[in-house]
């Protein structure tokens, strides 16, 4: 190909500068303005016409925000599933509290619904205290499996915090996620289904508890003619630049659902017949996943073009998408980590100028959370070993998709 396959990038709809040049013209540059209201609008709609959003600097801000608005503290527990990206469990610590990780079912990959009644039990006998709130993850775009974690929120009384910013238009038996529990986060970071370039949002139940989020977002003012703070707040509200962004995203946001699902027919359709790889597609008619990345598991018993290199070598920055400055290690390996396999296709592929990445590591083999409670059935540990995500943006054509097939069959030791 003549151009690098990237995993998911941006795609601009044209309105954006549009909504821009609104901000610049009446100097509206600032975390409030006319987009701002208009994108939050836009949202709710969108996600739910019942619902209220509130629109943020970024989704780990969105995830901070509903955990205070869930009342966690210091010594608090609050589970978490563990196989997700870190911004769902680290805001959990910012605020002192303690994640507790939940492993996944094998169909959807997310939150185990029996394992969480079992950690929650488990708990409560051990700590004396229900946990503060549940974090289930659209991981990649598929629901969760909305109805029996929803019932367990009812039963124990402890708010759900849906993790939906990978899986914006996402559905659960029709019903658009982020609307199921007492808040729902979103992310517009710039690999997402529509981009403010960064940022993110909080869905919120009324707009009680939308009043209370802005309150904090935006330093947690009181109503005097001067500043005086009675609690800690935050600079998390979303500028009035970014939000035009997000307005001109809105025009096109079901154009890139409905493209990313297209890309992963072609995916399934072209890994049908290819021993030893699997595509990871809707489990049941209740799930309507976005697609948001698209993803394949590879058979351990696989073998791939210059395995016998993998893991041979310390990795010089980020891999797969990762944005900003990386930690310098000084060995290639440690104790969990994807198959020989993995690792030999992600680098057949990036040099053929494809980005794909491994699965996201499950938490609870993190180091820095290595202490923490988790409860687990292995799922996400096997998954880990021998998952990874394949380009999937609005970017990405026909003729790449086929190209990325064409690519894995070459890798692919007879």
């Amino acid at each position: 190909m003549a151009k690098r396959i990237y995993l998911c990038l941006a795609h601009m709809s044209g309105q954006e500068m549009k909504y821009i040049q609104e901000a610049f013209d009446t100097n509206w540059v600032v975390p409030l303005g006319p987009n701002v209201n208009a994108f939050e609008e836009d949202l709710k709609q969108f996600v739910s016409p019942d619902h209220e959003v509130v629109a943020l600097s970024a989704g780990t801000a969105a995830v901070h925000l509903a955990l205070i608005g869930c009342g966690v503290q210091p010594g608090d527990e609050v589970i978490v599933q563990s196989f997700t990206f870190c911004a769902s469990s680290h805001p959990v610590t910012y605020l002192g509290a303690t994640p507790v990780f939940v492993d996944s079912e094998k169909d959807s990959w997310n939150m185990d619904p029996d394992l969480l009644e079992e950690a929650i039990k488990d708990r409560m006998a051990k700590t004396g205290k229900k946990p503060k709130a549940i974090i289930p993850v659209a991981l990649y775009g598929m629901p969760y499996q909305c109805d029996k974690i929803m019932a367990i929120s009812r039963k124990y009384d402890i708010p759900v915090i849906e993790d939906a910013a990978e899986g914006l238009g996402s559905r659960w038996n029709g019903q658009v996620l982020g609307s199921f529990g007492k808040y729902g986060v979103l992310s517009f970071n710039g690999n997402k289904m529509i981009t403010t370039s960064g940022g993110g949002a909080l869905v919120c139940e009324n707009p009680q508890d939308k009043q209370t989020i802005m309150w904090y977002a935006t330093q947690a003012r009181d109503s005097y003619p001067y500043y005086q703070h009675t609690a800690i707040g935050y600079n998390y509200r979303m500028s009035n630049v970014c939000a035009g962004i997000g307005r001109g995203q809105m025009t096109v946001l079901d154009e890139h659902i409905h493209h990313h699902q297209h890309i992963a027919k072609m995916y399934e359709e072209g890994f049908k017949n290819m021993p030893g790889i699997s595509f990871h597609k809707n489990p049941d008619e209740k799930c309507d996943s976005n697609y948001w990345l698209n993803t394949i598991t590879l058979d351990p018993d696989l073998k791939i073009k210059g395995q016998e290199l993998a893991y041979k070598q310390v990795i010089q920055g980020a891999v797969g998408g990762a944005a900003g400055v990386t930690h310098v290690v000084d060995s290639p390996i440690t104790d969990c980590q994807p198959n020989d396999n993995v690792e030999a296709l992600r680098m057949y592929l990036d040099k053929k100028d494809i980005e794909s990445r491994p699965l996201w590591k499950p938490m609870h083999k993190q180091p820095v959370y290595q202490n923490n409670p988790a409860y687990v059935n292995g799922v996400s540990e096997a998954l880990f070993k021998v998952g990874m995500c394949l380009p999937s943006g609005p970017c990405v054509t026909d003729e790449e998709v086929q190209y990325i097939i064409d690519s894995v069959k070459e890798a692919i030791l007879s």
